[in-house]
């Protein structure tokens, strides 16, 4: 991998999938790089690597300002089958291995039922950013960054359902992919790669506190890119 030549600070979304956070943080000024086991032609962000999160992070992740981490959930998450979940190996711990000894910033996302395995993580809900979905996500933060204040849930209204609703086989009312997008931000997902995405107002939050650290840590008073 060459280190680009640009003014924008470097973050590294592994597990990125589509590009759901990467398209977060690109809003928050970051210029992001992808890495994810499969190939994703719909990855929105700057640069799309194939490999292993892992061993990028191993061979590659001292170059970056920033790292995101998005390991497999299904070791956790209440989609999968029971009976099921001792298949799925939780990769937390070797991810975080990962990204301390790689001494930067990072960010290590789950689902609400893999939070006892994260260290003090904030949780963030489409709600909290007048998305028409909740989708509760948990975001581990590197000791540097801290974020004292969320914005408030607002559970008044029907949500809409996205994760898993393809595979169900029953007389639930499924919302249209369309729905979906225009609910979550997800606009140029297909239906089922929405199905593991991160809506982008979650990660532009956490961004724009990674930037202002960034921009700290580097002496700098202003990122081109830079929203406040």
């Amino acid at each position: 991998m060459m280190k680009p030549s640009i003014d924008k600070p470097l973050l590294l979304d592994t597990y990125c999938k589509a590009g759901g956070c990467t398209a977060g943080y690109q809003r928050a000024g970051f210029y992001v790089v992808g890495v994810d086991i499969q190939k994703q032609p719909n990855y929105c962000g700057d640069e799309f690597y194939q490999g292993d999160a892992i061993e990028f992070i191993e061979k590659y992740g001292r170059d970056f300002d920033v790292i995101h981490a998005s390991p497999p959930c299904q070791f956790a998450s209440e989609l999968t089958p029971t009976a099921h979940r001792s298949k799925h190996k939780n990769m937390i711990p070797e991810i975080r291995a990962a990204l301390v000894a790689t001494g930067k910033t990072y960010v290590i996302e789950n689902v609400e039922a893999a939070r006892r395995f994260l260290v003090n993580p904030i949780m963030l809900c489409g709600s909290m950013f007048g998305l028409g979905v909740w989708r509760h996500r948990y975001f581990e933060l590197h000791p540097s960054i801290t974020i004292l204040l969320t914005p408030t849930c607002n559970h008044s209204n029907i949500p809409v359902l996205i994760s898993g609703t393809r595979r169900r086989n029953n007389d639930r009312f499924e919302f249209t992919a369309q729905q979906c997008r225009d609910a979550s931000g997800l606009f140029w997902m297909t239906r089922k790669e929405m199905d593991e995405a991160i809506p982008p107002a979650y990660t532009d939050f956490i961004g724009s506190y990674l930037m202002r650290a960034v921009r700290s840590w580097r002496g700098l008073t202003l990122y081109a890119a830079d929203k406040g």
